[in-house]
């Protein structure tokens, strides 16, 4: 896989990542969404607040990323690419502090399973299985 594809699809992981583990965090610390409407501004903690538009903006970037990575990698090879972000995001959320995640065999073994997919899709065919272009 070329660099100039591999590198956006990378970043858009990595955004996608970022923005699943700083809206958990931040959800955390905000009031809940059904008091928002009512929620005095006082009352509003400003990082968290901050650290959540900020998660929905690299959101955003993600997407402009994923954008690029398309353009040069096929769909059915780009595609479960995106599942290394769950293995990502299970790690963070139970290796930071205060995202109240936790390691299990069975989780683990799952995400081993969605890692060792993306890599076998990815992986190069031997030669003697490699077909020969039409």
């Amino acid at each position: 896989m070329k660099t100039r594809a591999l590198l956006p699809a990378a970043c858009s992981v990595a955004l996608v990542t970022l923005a699943q583990v700083g809206m958990r965090w931040s959800l955390m610390r905000l009031p809940h969404l059904e008091s928002w409407p009512v929620a005095r501004i006082a009352d509003i903690a400003w990082a968290p607040a901050a650290l959540l538009v900020a998660s929905i903006g690299a959101y955003g970037a993600s997407l402009l990323c994923w954008l690029a990575a398309l353009r040069h990698l096929p769909l059915n090879r780009a595609y479960p690419l995106l599942s290394v972000s769950y293995a990502l995001v299970y790690l963070a959320s139970a290796l930071l502090p205060g995202l109240e995640g936790s390691f299990s065999l069975r989780k683990s073994i799952g995400v081993a399973l969605v890692l060792l997919g993306v890599t076998l899709i990815h992986a190069r065919a031997p030669a003697s299985q490699a077909r020969a272009p039409r």
